[in-house]
């Protein structure tokens, strides 16, 4: 039986326009109730992903920023992490600000960005359908370097790197490789997003990568609850789409991959399930986790 299921977020849980179906929160009250630890695994802030994690009652633990940091959701209280340094960031944002491509800056409560675009501009239209209290935090600032040095923020997750060329987009990449003690995610695909701008549906296409501090990621987070609970990697199921859960879905006792993941991912998992508009997460849980 598996006691930890570690599930994603954008691309795998959530649909296209960023929502749970009915019966995929059935099932993971289910799996709850039958004794399974199941933990959101996202590369979002620690708020937005405790909201989430709240809202579906699977809020014992999450992991945030890609594994940056889990928290205990219980008791309201972070129990490991592993930020980027304000050296570090400061550095990402020279690099960005100085070849005019679009970044934004995660920390523990907010993301921090010069406009709404490209991931940001998603997270802005899906706070629209939300109450205040459970909406991702945007801080849309003029001047971000400026903004982080007279702040007294010094906790940071993760950095998102996004541009719609790929020529530019991985002339920035080649640049960002000379800071030491970070990792790069390598992103061979372009993202995609669904807006919904009054009646009409729009597609966002970007190519994107995302910056941790060195040896970040779910797997490592995942490892650091199967140590504090007392289970082993033969009883964690995890299930993602994209390169930021390559690590969680190849270590796991049991790997799963949706539909709508590239085919680095799916080659790589144990099982491949329907995509993320057709309740693959309900599929992983009523076929492989609960079976």
């Amino acid at each position: 039986m598996y006691k930890l299921v570690a599930i994603d977020l954008d691309g795998t849980l959530l649909n296209s326009v960023g929502e749970v179906s009915e019966k995929t929160r059935k099932i993971l009250l289910e799996a709850k109730e039958k004794g399974i630890e199941v933990v959101l695994a996202s590369g979002r802030p620690i708020d937005t992903t405790k909201n989430f994690a709240l809202e579906l009652g699977v809020d014992n633990y999450i992991i945030s920023g890609n594994g940056a940091v889990v928290y205990d959701v219980k008791n309201d209280e972070v129990i490991l992490d592993r930020f980027i340094s304000k050296e570090q960031i400061l550095r990402i944002v020279d690099i960005c600000e100085s070849n005019s491509i679009f970044y934004n800056i995660y920390t523990e409560d907010e993301v921090i960005t010069k406009a709404l675009s490209y991931n940001v501009l998603f997270y802005h239209k899906e706070n629209i359908k939300k109450p205040e209290e459970k909406r991702t935090r945007i801080n849309v600032v003029e001047d971000v370097k400026k903004y982080i040095l007279e702040s007294n923020k010094d906790k940071f997750l993760k950095v998102t790197v996004c541009d719609e060329s790929k020529m530019i987009f991985n002339g920035i990449i080649r640049k960002l490789k000379e800071i030491p003690d970070i990792d790069i995610l390598n992103v061979e695909h372009m993202s995609k997003k669904q807006i919904k701008i009054g009646t009409k549906d729009y597609t966002i296409e970007y190519h994107y990568t995302e910056i941790t501090n060195k040896d970040v990621n779910k797997w490592t987070a995942i490892e650091f609850l199967m140590d504090k609970l007392n289970i082993s990697r033969a009883e964690v199921a995890t299930i993602g789409d994209n390169n930021n859960d390559f690590e969680m879905v190849k270590n796991a006792g049991l790997g799963i991959v949706t539909a709508n993941g590239n085919p680095y991912m799916k080659d790589n998992a144990d099982v491949v399930v329907a995509d993320n508009n057709s309740d693959g997460v309900y599929e992983a849980f009523e076929k492989y986790i609960l079976s």
